[in-house]
């Protein structure tokens, strides 16, 4: 396989999985965070380039429009183009609502969703003019499936991703774009550890419920950076407009 990817959030956990996958599977991969993520970016693309691949840095806040088209235009005037789109970047957060301010709700709809809206916008535009076709992958998660208490701002911003996702899956399609999202259980990354210490405090006092796997372990980055080669294979053309679960039986569609 060979075309150009670009990563957002790819820093670390998910986002640096993805990365190292694509680019194993032959993509040149642009690899975008936040400006603090730097040094782990200039890791990650040493590593690739150990491994006889190209990658490049692309540092910009997806909340912000005119870093979204920058990064976008950047790589088109590197690499030449962009044929897959991983819209990885995100936040969490765990409070009760009655916790919860207007700021912290605007805080994770700025990177979640307006995040990942701005990246299937730019990166559609892209791929529209280049007339080749595309791969756009969202974000999504179990809680934009099932809403879990404490996380209800996170949950929110994880099922608006599942409606955009759907929406812009109709409208790209036409152009030979597919869209579609992953919505991971727990994985095993630094974000999560975070979020199960918190929630194991909530716990204590009565305030959240356990959340266990059908077989009992987490997922992988790894397999999560599996399940997207596969989306944005020519194998996987048919599938479109899908929320696709990977939680190892924690919850069923």
């Amino acid at each position: 396989m060979s075309g150009i990817a670009l990563i957002t959030g790819a820093s670390k956990g998910i986002g640096r999985s993805i990365a190292l996958r694509l680019s194993h599977d032959g993509y040149r991969v642009a690899l975008n965070d936040i400006p603090s993520q730097l040094p782990r970016l200039a890791e990650l693309q040493t590593e690739i380039s150990k491994n006889g691949r190209e990658a490049t840095i692309c540092v910009g806040d997806v909340s912000q429009e005119s870093d979204v088209e920058r990064i976008v235009k950047d790589i088109t005037t590197k690499f030449g183009g962009l044929d897959v789109m991983v819209a990885n970047a995100g936040i969490c957060q765990t409070k009760p609502i009655v916790e919860t301010s207007t700021t912290d709700f605007r805080h994770l709809l700025d990177v979640n969703v307006i995040g990942t809206y701005l990246c299937y916008k730019y990166a559609a535009k892209q791929m529209i003019a280049q007339g080749r076709g595309g791969r756009i992958i969202g974000a999504s998660s179990l809680a934009g499936k099932q809403a879990w208490p404490q996380l209800s701002l996170y949950s929110a911003t994880k099922f608006a991703i599942r409606g955009l996702t759907q929406a812009a899956a109709l409208e790209f399609g036409k152009h030979g774009i597919t869209v579609n999202a992953y919505a991971p259980g727990p994985v095993d990354t630094d974000m999560i550890r975070d979020l199960r210490s918190d929630m194991t405090k909530l716990q204590k006092e009565g305030q959240a419920k356990e959340a266990d796997t059908a077989l009992g372990v987490d997922t992988t980055p790894e397999e999560i950076a599996g399940l997207v080669a596969y989306l944005v294979s020519k194998e996987a053309g048919s599938i479109n407009g899908q929320c696709v679960s990977i939680n190892k039986g924690m919850f069923f569609d």
